[in-house]
């Protein structure tokens, strides 16, 4: 790797985020699914090349973690370019579903248990 490799390498998501480091938006985490909108709208400005490997890649749903794992780049810049992609209406965005913490059905676990004993 040559000294020029590495100083691109460390410039390049600062240039992709047009010098931006956080997002605009705090609702992306790491398993939020993205999907770009189809059609897309035709009053949005020109996408960006990033911009566009993100919705080829949001052609199906997508977590956001696969997304910068398949870019090869930092989560911390794939979220702020999602946060562009939202903004200009080109993907929806949809949250984990959330887990129920329910307490466990004690009737049903001993019957599982009963089950498994004669076996």
């Amino acid at each position: 790797m040559t000294g020029g490799d590495a100083g691109g390498r460390l410039v390049r998501p600062f240039a992709l985020t047009g010098g931006r480091t956080r997002p605009s938006r705090a609702d992306f985490t790491l398993i939020t699914t993205v999907t770009a909108v189809d059609p897309q709208p035709a009053r949005a400005a020109r996408p960006q090349p990033e911009h566009l490997r993100i919705l080829r890649l949001c052609a199906e749903p997508v977590a956001v973690a696969e997304v910068a794992a398949r870019l090869d780049l930092p989560v911390s810049v794939v979220v702020i370019l999602l946060c562009d992609l939202l903004e200009a209406g080109r993907i929806t965005a949809r949250p984990p579903r959330l887990v129920s913490r329910a307490t466990p059905d004690l009737d049903l676990l001993q019957k599982v248990r009963d089950g498994l004993g004669r076996l």
